[in-house]
């Protein structure tokens, strides 16, 4: 297991680059999530906006 860990001696550069992938996906996730709250509210907003006009 621990050979497995060290990655036949470039471990530095695996596990950092499996970590960078996980930060960037997790901040791809984040930043889609919150685009589309944003969006509903802005959505509802209009919408809201429309219905008190008339």
């Amino acid at each position: 297991m621990t050979e497995f860990l060290h990655m036949g001696g470039y471990a530095t550069y695996v596990w950092s680059a499996y970590g960078i992938t996980l930060v960037v996906l997790v901040a791809n996730v984040v930043a889609a999530i919150r685009l589309l709250r944003n969006q509903r509210a802005r959505l509802r907003q209009d919408y809201d906006d429309l219905e008190n006009e008339e």
